[in-house]
């Protein structure tokens, strides 16, 4: 199987991909996969995340963190912004072309052994556990791909379950409430799981301690951010944890957000080794910290950013760094492309303080459509609104029409920022 026919095939088995239907959650064909291919999911001891937002960046800080200690990191994260690849990685350097289209030979080969037909994700967790397998990781870091408990992912036996926090996202899935949502997300943890959560309200943290792990610590009761000051290109960060006051910790990240996902990671990475970090090893470890689409700086006359926000939490946490950290003098370009409710995306988002609006289509079956999200941007009070069939013909005209002191924000889904991040970088450069 070449590259190509790899990503043909997963394309073949692309279901919620396409529909955003799940019609029997289950973990029953992953389990079957796993155990064709003799459960790679064990070969190495597992920190497992879930999480509303910022899972994607504390799982990037703890992999981080466990290179900078020495280990040999399988990250596995999802949705890619340009190339599948970029979801499988060993040491934050993702699969090759080569093993990729082998990993997912492999996994394809069993179909007809296993008797089930797997989905696009069921695909790419199977073949990122039996790589992790391969290449012999120490450790594996795993994302889950939605809420927790059904999740591909979950066949994992987590030594430390991660919560970053809990928002209203998947409810049709999950159930109304966000009680409901941290009911789900629960899921991951195991008996013998150290659990660590950010999210801080009673109600939803006493979720989590009936889940039934071996232990639990919880932000700001047993951890804090005891400091998050604005610095060149980051934050400055002081975090307490259960052992160790760490100060003057610089990440290299956007948003006052990034410094509670700093510390949820750090406290993770401390429960699974039992111990503090070496200084040298915690300011490494962040130093090396990146996410592109997570409020990337492309470019800065005109300012270009793009950010995957892709639900109304994360919308208004963009908008929250947009306008308060950085807050351009010249005019402020939104370019818009989401998968869901656009009204709630654009209040989010404040799309009325913008000068522009420059609606799309996001790069996905699900995307919806640039007229809608311009029809609701104009229901909401936007004057200038323009319509663009695709994210990259917004992208360029916007950085055509912006000029030196002007802003150009890229958001809506991580499908919108993939789609943006080469046309801005372009223009920037």
């Amino acid at each position: 199987m070449t590259y190509d026919e790899a990503l043909a095939y997963l394309d073949e088995h692309a279901t919620y991909e396409k529909t955003g239907r799940i019609e029997s959650p289950s973990t029953e064909t992953i389990e079957a996969f796993c155990a064709a291919m003799g459960d790679p999911q064990h070969a190495a001891p597992v920190i497992h995340l879930t999480g509303t937002n910022g899972k994607g960046s504390t799982a990037q800080m703890i992999s981080r963190l466990l290179v900078a200690s020495g280990l040999t990191v399988g990250t596995y994260t999802s949705p890619h912004l340009e190339r599948v690849n970029e979801r499988i990685s060993r040491n934050l350097e993702p699969i090759s072309d080569g093993d990729f289209a082998e990993q997912i030979a492999a996994v394809a080969d069993l179909e007809a052994i296993v008797g089930r037909r797997p989905g696009y994700f069921e695909i790419m967790t199977a073949a990122a556990f039996r790589w992790f397998a391969d290449v012999a990781v120490d450790v594996m870091v795993v994302e889950v791909g939605l809420l927790g408990r059904w999740d591909a992912t979950n066949v994992v036996d987590a030594t430390v379950a991660v919560v970053t926090n809990i928002g209203m996202d998947h409810n049709e899935f999950a159930g109304p409430t966000l009680e409901d949502v941290a009911r789900e997300k629960s899921g991951i943890i195991k008996a013998r799981s150290a659990t660590v959560v950010g999210e801080t309200r009673p109600e939803l943290v006493s979720i989590f301690s009936q889940a039934g792990g071996a232990s639990m610590l919880v932000a700001e009761d047993d951890y804090e951010l005891a400091g998050n000051r604005l610095a060149v290109g980051g934050r400055l960060l002081d975090i307490r944890t259960p052992t160790t006051i760490y100060t003057d910790i610089y990440v290299p990240l956007h948003g006052a957000h990034q410094g509670t996902n700093a510390a949820t990671a750090l406290v993770a990475v401390e429960t699974f080794f039992a111990a503090p970090l070496p200084e040298d090893v915690v300011l490494e470890g962040f130093a090396e910290v990146a996410m592109p689409g997570r409020f990337e700086v492309l470019g800065r006359q005109p300012l270009a950013i793009v950010d995957g926000a892709h639900n109304p939490t994360g919308a208004d946490t963009c908008a929250q760094v947009f306008f308060d950290d950085f807050d351009p003098e010249g005019r402020r370009i939104l370019v818009v492309g989401t998968l869901r409710n656009p009204e709630e995306m654009l209040a989010a988002l404040r799309a009325d303080e913008f000068d522009l609006v420059f609606a799309c289509t996001a790069p996905s079956p699900r995307g919806v459509k640039a007229i809608d999200v311009a029809d609701a941007a104009r229901r909401m009070g936007c004057d200038d609104v323009y319509t663009f069939d695709t994210v990259e013909a917004a992208c360029q005209r916007a950085m055509e029409y912006a000029d030196g002191d002007d802003a150009v924000l890229a958001t809506g889904s991580l499908y919108t920022a993939g789609a943006a991040r080469p046309v801005l970088q372009r223009s920037a450069n």
